[in-house]
């Protein structure tokens, strides 16, 4: 797999002088846009809030392994030997 971003001369895209523009520019547009909507924003506020839980419960179980288990260890507690066959 190759991977370019992680080339060595290569700077990441936020470190390139078009990522830094791109980055100010959208932050300028979220700033006026949540200026001039800021109560419709408090009032979706909960809502988002909601649906965060659900997709961070789905998009970060891969950080830690995810619902993996092994099930050696426990037959042999359930057995009551040490992972003796």
């Amino acid at each position: 797999m190759d991977r370019t971003a992680d080339a060595p001369g290569k700077p990441a895209p936020w470190r390139t002088r078009a990522g830094v523009a791109v980055i100010g520019f959208a932050l300028v547009a979220a700033f006026y846009a949540l200026r001039e909507h800021w109560g419709h924003a408090l009032g979706a506020l909960p809502y988002l809030l909601l649906l965060a839980c659900p997709l961070m419960h789905l998009l970060m179980h891969g950080g830690h392994g995810g619902h993996h288990h092994d099930d050696t260890r426990d037959d042999a507690a359930r057995s009551g030997r040490d992972g003796v066959p």
